[in-house]
């Protein structure tokens, strides 16, 4: 098995409704803002051709494929819309890992057809951590605590280890679906 350098993504605002992530590579990139579909309740997942501006320039979106997040007026949990138009309500994507257990430890199965979970608070150090069902590491994300913005960059990082970079959009649209739990306290 050869070693490979993850993606790490920065998550340009670490707002769960509009920001870019960026990989510091520049072998990815992905856009989540308003969808047009339903402003003010729908959030989509585009993926990008090019980095964005550290402006976060208004720049035409240019996308490949996107997730749409369809969250209801009061919050709650609405669909997730695929690219191709498939739609499955969020709280049957997002599962709880056990009847009594918390609402902030959910497994979903990727396009892939495996099982995913993603845990909160799990990991020293990460915020959100994803993993098998075999408890091999996924994907991790952390915030950057202090609010002091360091070389230009935000501090919140998304990483994605090299045997599931295909999942990469799914990974992060379900961690949107996640963190919206958590911030509604659903």
């Amino acid at each position: 098995m050869t070693n490979s350098l993850p993606y790490t993504f920065e998550d340009r605002t670490g707002s769960i409704v509009d920001t870019d992530f960026d990989e510091m590579y520049d072998r990815a990139y992905f856009k989540v803002g308003p969808s047009a579909d339903a402003p003010g309740t729908s959030t989509s997942v585009y993926e990008m051709r090019h980095r964005a501006s550290r402006h976060r320039d208004i720049s035409p979106l240019r996308h490949e494929r996107r997730i749409r997040l369809d969250f209801a007026k009061d919050r709650s949990l609405g669909n997730i819309v695929w690219w191709d138009r498939t739609s499955i309500p969020m709280a049957r994507f997002l599962k709880k890992v056990s009847v009594f257990g918390t609402s902030l430890q959910r497994k979903f199965t990727a396009s892939d057809g495996r099982e995913y979970a993603w845990t909160h608070r799990s990991v020293a150090e990460h915020e959100w951590t994803c993993a098998t069902a075999e408890n091999y590491l996924v994907a991790h994300y952390s915030l950057k605590r202090d609010p002091e913005r360091v070389y230009d960059v935000s501090g919140h990082t998304f990483t994605v280890y090299e045997p599931f970079l295909q999942l990469s959009m799914e990974l992060i649209a379900s961690l949107l679906i996640m963190r919206h739990i958590q911030h509604h306290h659903l």
